[in-house]
């Protein structure tokens, strides 16, 4: 019988969108990059990503349950699973479901529990989809909220300045849930973007980068594009915590640098060879 698993692969569930450079798009070639072999699961297609004024858009969750069970008919075995943007509480489930079936003992389960930003969940983002999110999350091994995910998780009010005694209580709370390790990415702080890694056992870690430009789609798909395919690699968490932060701020300078407008995502490209 042929033999699909000689390589480390990484399952990614994820939007893929034509135009825009976020989700799919980004994260597979940053993976491909770190030498795993990464697989999507498409949960919607789109024409170019949301932020634009028109977009045409293919819900695929009809097709995910067959789609998947293909890859069991393969026998395809996975190094990590990464989940990005879920759209409804039945891809949750389905998320759910193929985590149960494709995790075994060496598989590390990534989520980015992408739920809202800026205070406030995105207006798909119930209260219903939002304890979705959070059962799905208690799968995960390493997940990676921004500030305002991260208190959707925790149950705890969002606010824009934090205390290290009170993001240690933050990153508990998601902790606790079911995930050893703990990034809360874009904790504003003056001149710096900071994330917050928490790891249960060791001693948490502000690491700060100094802010450039401004936001941009696809920069959060690449943070965990490269958390993932790191944990995959055994790279230790910090370090690729690190990594991935001043890769997206490099990838933000050199889309600064030939004027891409902000729709467009970020010039990774350019920079690609640079991830090692």
């Amino acid at each position: 019988m042929t033999n699909h698993n000689n390589q480390k692969k990484i399952a990614l569930i994820n939007d893929i969108s034509g135009f825009g450079r976020c989700s799919v798009a980004v994260q597979q070639p940053v993976i491909s990059m770190l030498k795993v072999q990464c697989c999507p699961i498409p949960t919607a297609i789109f024409s170019n990503h949301t932020g634009f004024k028109n977009f045409y858009n293919l819900d695929f969750t009809k097709h995910m349950e067959s789609y998947i069970a293909m890859w069991k008919e393969l026998d395809l075995r996975f190094n990590g699973i990464c989940t990005g943007f879920l759209g409804s509480a039945k891809q949750i489930k389905i998320v759910s479901d193929f985590i149960t079936d494709f995790k075994s003992g060496n598989t590390l389960v990534i989520v980015d529990p992408v739920m809202g930003d800026y205070g406030k969940p995105y207006p798909t983002y119930t209260r219903e989809m939002c304890e979705h999110m959070s059962k799905l999350v208690e799968h995960a091994d390493i997940v990676t909220p921004n500030l305002t995910e991260a208190c959707i998780l925790a149950k705890l009010p969002y606010k824009d300045h934090w205390t290290k005694k009170e993001l240690l209580k933050l990153a508990e709370a998601v902790s606790a849930l079911g995930p050893e390790k703990v990034v809360i990415t874009g904790i504003p702080q003056k001149t710096f973007v900071c994330n917050y890694c928490y790891e249960k056992g060791l001693e948490p870690k502000i690491l700060k980068t100094h802010r450039v430009g401004t936001s941009r789609s696809g920069t959060g798909d690449i943070f965990t594009a490269i958390i993932a395919a790191d944990a995959v690699n055994g790279v230790d968490f910090q370090t690729s915590v690190k990594k991935a932060s001043l890769f997206v701020k490099k990838c933000i300078m050199r889309s600064i640098e030939l004027e891409i407008p902000l729709t467009d995502g970020v010039a990774f490209e350019e920079i690609l060879y640079k991830l090692k």
